[in-house]
């Protein structure tokens, strides 16, 4: 390996000067005579490789450069030339139309032609010349002047914006290579260069088709001098970029046999990249490269990046260069962040990783119901006074999760732990509400004698772990409904509230639940009651007292109060796959001033064993003043739109039915994680290790 010296600079800058600006006709001078008189220290190319060299330059359509001696100018001059493919013992350029009248008399004296990194000298010995083209002799060797420490590759529609303390500019990218890149950049004020200061770094933005592609501080190492239009050279003010909070803890990395690698376009020179992967895990990657190899730069997006394992598997995400560290001479490291991909792409991938630390771990995969259902009546996660509710919709409920566990991994995903098909552990998320997701199913068994839950429990956070940060997931919420007498949960779901002491990031909001019949006589509300449809104006009188008795996340996870986005609704989701699911609001009101809100919540029967999402939530934000009679009238009205014969209540606050002396069931806590604070939990289940 030998590098570019300071002799060697000019010429690349020449070279690339005629490229840039597309002067094939227009002569550049060539000042730089000493470096042609000490070849003897040059790298020798020998005829072989050389006529290689020419026959590859050619068939990328490169240009060669003819330094010529001009009797007009009386200098020597750079001209640009056609190389004709070598295949004897010639060599022949063919002259652009444009520059046959410069050439004409001229002395042909070398050639010059550069492929990106290295400069490569062709003494001449003149065979024949024409108009249009001459001919030389084919040189028993060349010579390599110099050679980049990466290569610059030219760019082409690709905007850059420029920003540093209120400077800014914009314009286009020139060149591209990993160590630098350059760029052309106009002021958003004449004169405004006079702001920009060389000596401080820049935030450099780089767009295709108005999608980023490049984000990191840069340092300017060489600038024009021009006011209107400046040409400037940055490089990476440093080879690391923070993109997600610190964790105690890394999310696990794998060695992965076969070695899985990665394919992408090249955001900046649309060149095809492929490059074996390091290692692995769920949020990221690193990958060797060598530095005649290297390509990349801490900052740099790739939209479209395929993740290629066994030679059939191909897993689809966005990524980031993260950071660049030379682990040894000439070999170069890269880390990668995925910024986003698709649930199923997101499940392989953390299949491929799970199963590698535990083989008795399963992402995803298809599960036979049958065990399934086995599973949780073992388990006792289907108990008697459960199944007693859920029996009459027992043949709805295997076709429901026939389907739901079979193919739709954009609404329900799972983990399940087993052995040769049987399942010891199972826990399952499914979408809930808009942006949220619901623990769905938590349970497990023991095997070789060892408790498999807390195992299920570790993997899950695993898996929640590089989930949560995916914009494609459409996940801001957590939630989780457990039994205030259920230690397991309470353990390690409200302990994690407990522990974190606030509300707004976790938080704990006690539910009583009964079970309402659906089938009773409908039941008229006393004058001056009203149950209407959830205004916006009711918010604030919901917030004010939500805020008060919780300070929780219940409200945000329901947004009452939100419009609906331009995006696909949960409804909508839910039906392109053949299933059910709606919420809708009330108000219920006396003498306009409100006093309750009920949540109808309607599923597929069955879709979730507690029927948590097909029956009625209920917030009372005035105890005292709503008669249980008024709200068990305001439930009859509702209740007539379920197909079951009964339904799940769950009112809020849970003392709302005692304080009434109305029977109820059970307490259930609904736990709420802003996954914001998902470093946190993770750290707190895994005690920081």
């Amino acid at each position: 390996m030998f590098s570019i010296d300071q002799n060697v600079k000019p010429i690349f800058r020449l070279c690339e000067d005629l490229i840039e600006r597309d002067e094939i006709s227009s002569p550049l001078r060539f000042q730089n005579k000493g470096l042609l008189q000490n070849l003897e220290s040059a790298k020798i190319i020998k005829q072989k490789k050389l006529i290689n060299l020419w026959n590859s330059h050619h068939f990328t359509d490169g240009m060669v450069y003819v330094q010529l001696n001009h009797p007009q100018y009386k200098e020597d001059i750079l001209v640009w030339a056609h190389p004709e493919p070598c295949g004897g013992d010639s060599m022949t350029c063919r002259w652009p139309e444009e520059s046959r009248s410069i050439v004409e008399n001229a002395e042909i004296l070398n050639i010059i032609f550069t492929d990106g990194r290295s400069v490569f000298f062709i003494p001449t010995q003149i065979k024949d010349v024409q108009q249009d083209h001459f001919t030389i002799h084919l040189p028993e060797k060349g010579y390599a002047l110099g050679q980049r420490q990466a290569r610059r590759y030219l760019c082409q529609g690709i905007e850059v914006e420029v920003v540093q303390n209120g400077f800014w500019a914009q314009g286009r990218l020139v060149d591209f290579s990993a160590l630098a890149f350059s760029v052309e950049v106009s002021p958003e004020e004449v004169g405004s260069f006079r702001w920009f200061n060389v000596d401080n770094p820049s935030t450099v933005h780089l767009y295709r088709n108005g999608q980023m592609i490049f984000s990191a501080s840069c340092q300017c190492i060489r600038q024009t001098s021009d006011q209107a239009a400046r040409d400037i050279v940055f490089a990476p003010a440093v080879n690391q970029i923070s993109r997600v909070l610190k964790q105690k803890s890394r999310t696990p990395r794998v060695g992965v046999t076969p070695m899985p690698n990665i394919t992408f376009d090249h955001p900046t020179t649309r060149k095809k990249i492929q490059l074996d992967i390091y290692d692995l895990s769920t949020s990221g990657f690193a990958v060797n490269v060598s530095a005649e190899e290297d390509v990349l730069m801490a900052g740099l997006i790739v939209p479209d990046l395929t993740i290629n394992y066994g030679g059939a598997l191909k897993i689809q995400c966005k990524a980031q260069v993260l950071y660049r560290s030379e682990v040894e001479k000439g070999n170069i490291r890269y880390g990668f962040v995925i910024l986003d991909m698709d649930v199923v792409n997101y499940n392989r991938l953390s299949h491929i990783i799970m199963n590698i630390i535990d083989p008795n771990t399963h992402i995803a995969d298809e599960v036979d119901v049958d065990q399934l259902w086995k599973f949780l009546f073992e388990s006792g996660f289907i108990y008697p006074k459960k199944y007693n509710l859920v029996h009459a919709q027992r043949q709805s409920m295997k076709e429901t999760y026939k389907r739901l566990y079979r193919d739709n991994p954009e609404i329900i995903t799972q983990v399940t732990y087993q052995r040769n098909g049987r399942i010891y552990g199972h826990v399952s998320m499914i979408r809930s509400y808009e942006r949220t997701w619901m623990v769905h199913h938590l349970a497990a068994t023991t095997l070789d004698n060892k408790r498999v839950g807390l195992q299920i429990l570790k993997q899950i956070v695993r898996y929640f772990d590089g989930l949560y940060r995916l914009p494609s997931f459409g996940m801001d919420y957590m939630i989780f409904y457990f039994r205030p007498e259920n230690i397991f949960p309470d353990h390690f779901f409200g302990g994690f509230a407990r522990h974190l002491n606030n509300p707004g990031a976790c938080s704990l909001d006690l539910f009583s639940y009964l079970s309402f019949p659906t089938s009773g006589a409908y039941q008229p509300l006393p004058a001056e009651w009203s149950l209407e449809p959830f205004m916006t104006s009711d918010t604030g009188e919901l917030d004010r007292f939500y805020k008060n008795v919780s300070g929780g996340l219940l409200l945000k996870v329901l947004r009452l109060d939100k419009e609906q986005e331009n995006t696909e609704s949960l409804s909508e989701l839910y039906a392109r796959h053949g299933f059910k699911r709606s919420y809708q609001s009330f108000s219920l009101k006396y003498n306009g001033m409100l006093k309750a809100v009920l949540i109808v919540n309607e599923s597929d029967p069955g879709i979730s064993l507690s029927d948590f999402l097909n029956g009625i939530k209920i917030i009372v934000n005035d105890e005292a003043g709503l008669p249980w009679e008024v709200l068990s009238a305001a439930i009859s009205q509702l209740a007539g739109r379920f197909t079951i014969d009964k339904i799940p209540v769950l009112v809020y606050p849970s003392s709302y039915l005692e304080t009434k002396g109305v029977p109820f069931e059970k307490k259930y806590n609904l736990w709420i994680l802003d996954v914001y604070y998902g470093k946190e939990y993770g750290e707190y289940m895994t005690g920081g290790k």
